[in-house]
């Protein structure tokens, strides 16, 4: 049996996507940008990043087992989570788009550029990692990172299995191989006191893309609570903006 999905709002609609309900929201006008979510965390958590970002169309959708999407009976790989990104796209009507990823969001997000190059114009990596081989986080803040990310949260619990998905998927994958193959200008960001997935994980993945940019900020791990989010949602514009677009 797999999991009913939760509340689905009026602003959210819903897709078949290999057989799975997924939740989905597009808002704005623009240049597209597709936002990947954190482990456990539903669309609702970019509300902060999202709000900031100016004249682009932004797409979010909850990942398998999230939000108000429904959970599968059989773990995602990498690449599967990667590919309904590549299919939220289809359904949207957008060929290529910016993509930004928080924390898992941002391991999918890597998949995403080797496993479908051509649908990813910029690539923005939000304190991420490249799964198997990375610097492991303290164990206290991943558990708070993944039940109680911080007291302003006001999205449920994650679904249990919907959660051990997720960890299995990372805990399976390594970008290391792949990613001297992402050819994406990409944007690394990380907070500078981040003890779930320490900034030493960024300057991995800075040092392995081409060409990558790596920006460190003061704060932790969570980037997307108001404060964070505000500083992040300005520097991923000005990247964003200063790059020259592939599409088209």
């Amino acid at each position: 049996m797999t999991r009913s999905p939760g509340i689905v709002d009026s602003d959210t609609f819903v897709l078949s996507i290999g057989g799975l309900r997924i939740a989905a929201r597009t808002t704005g006008s623009g240049d597209p940008v597709v936002l990947l979510n954190g482990m456990s965390r539903p669309m609702a958590s970019w509300a902060s990043f999202a709000g900031a970002l100016r004249d682009r169309t932004v797409v979010a959708f909850d990942g398998p087992g999230v939000g108000a999407s429904e959970t599968p009976i059989v773990p995602y790989s990498m690449p599967m989570l990667s590919d309904i990104a590549a299919r939220v796209l289809d359904a949207v009507g957008i060929e290529k788009a910016d993509v930004v990823g928080y924390s898992h969001g941002g391991a999918v997000a890597q998949q995403l550029a080797v496993g479908h190059p051509t649908r990813v114009n910029r690539l923005v990596l939000l304190a991420t990692a490249c799964g198997v081989g990375a610097v492991p986080g303290h164990p206290r803040d991943v558990i708070q990172m993944l039940l109680t990310p911080n007291r302003a949260t006001r999205w449920p619990r994650p679904d249990p299995l919907g959660l051990l998905w997720q960890v299995a998927a990372i805990s399976t994958w390594s970008s290391i191989p792949i990613l001297g193959c992402i050819d994406a200008p990409t944007l690394v960001l990380c907070g500078d006191y981040d003890r779930a997935v320490p900034p030493a994980n960024s300057r991995l993945l800075a040092a392995r893309i081409r060409d990558a940019r790596l920006v460190t900020i003061q704060a932790g791990h969570d980037l997307q609570k108001p404060g964070p989010a505000a500083i992040v949602s300005r520097l991923v514009e000005k990247f964003l903006d200063s790059q020259p677009s592939m599409t088209g």
